[in-house]
């Protein structure tokens, strides 16, 4: 009975680094359609038809019983909470992109997961091995080299990125304490309708028409985005958040990717000895797990 019990924990955690991956995948290709929005319109109005049409999704899926549900969840302030969270960091992220280079605001952004795993420490009370923060510093460090922060200065937008890690770092972990007590779909109409209620009048301030190409890239910022949250809130019910933490370092190497593929940009040597070295975190995370559990 104990083994099927380590067994189907085991399972939980990997299923969770799983889904946790394919999220940050996800949100790489979301903020790749983002990167070529900003450009005509405000993140407001984006993120007004993001939750639009993750709630237009969630209510074909569920009906009339998802939202009244939803409305008499406990989680509903706790949400709001986390929400705010988010879109602060959604907003210092975005603005700071507009000043910085791709690789300048990946590297400084990318002391999030740091953030989260000592917050994981201070808030859950979640006991990190000494090998898991290792396997941080190992992708932190491969982030540092594939980008060189080295010639920045404390600008405004490099305090935005700094700034955005650290929300990010908190929503995260406040994330873990809700996953837990309420079904994914709930947290994902809650999560959209904050979004909704927050950017509904600044997206009107600043309206501006969408073209055909526009329409087609916002569609696919609230798909992506969507999915992308859905998997993030089960990998959090899946394993610790200093598990899956260093996994967000992944959407660095689909960040280089995306941008050669749409914008012919090509990575220095550098990347590539960074992305072995954040590819090797996460394997050594994924390996301790599996041979942790099995003994």
């Amino acid at each position: 009975m104990a083994d099927v019990v380590i067994l189907e924990s085991r399972e939980r955690v990997l299923a969770g680094i799983l889904f946790t991956a394919a999220a940050y995948f996800l949100f790489s290709a979301q903020d790749a359609s983002i990167k070529l929005l900003v450009v005509g319109m405000s993140v407001w109005q984006i993120m007004f038809f993001r939750s639009i049409t993750v709630l237009v999704a969630c209510g074909a899926i569920g009906g009339r019983k998802l939202f009244a549900d939803t409305a008499s969840s406990p989680i509903v302030k706790p949400m709001l909470v986390r929400s705010a969270f988010t879109l602060a960091a959604w907003l210092c992220y975005y603005n700071a992109a507009r000043s910085l280079q791709l690789a300048e605001l990946t590297t400084i952004y990318y002391a999030a997961p740091i953030i989260v795993t000592v917050l994981s420490v201070l808030i859950l009370g979640e006991t990190v091995p000494l090998l898991r923060w290792v396997a941080v510093f190992i992708g932190f460090a491969g982030v540092f080299i594939a980008c060189d922060p080295t010639r920045l200065g404390l600008s405004l937008p490099v305090l935005l990125v700094l700034t955005a890690a650290v929300l990010w770092g908190i929503a995260v972990v406040l994330l873990r304490k809700t996953a837990m007590q309420e079904r994914t779909m709930i947290q994902l109409v809650l999560n959209n309708f904050y979004f909704l209620l927050f950017s509904a009048v600044p997206a009107l301030i600043w309206w501006r028409m969408p073209d055909g190409l526009q329409l087609m890239l916002l569609a696919s910022v609230g798909a992506l985005g969507g999915v992308a949250q859905f998997m993030l809130f089960e990998g959090m019910k899946g394993a610790p958040v200093s598990i899956v933490a260093p996994f967000e370092y992944t959407s660095l190497v689909w960040a280089f990717a995306l941008g050669f593929a749409i914008w012919d940009d090509v990575p220095r040597a550098e990347v590539f000895i960074g992305a072995a070295l954040i590819i090797g975190a996460g394997l050594l995370i994924v390996g301790n797990e599996h041979f942790r559990k099995r003994v």
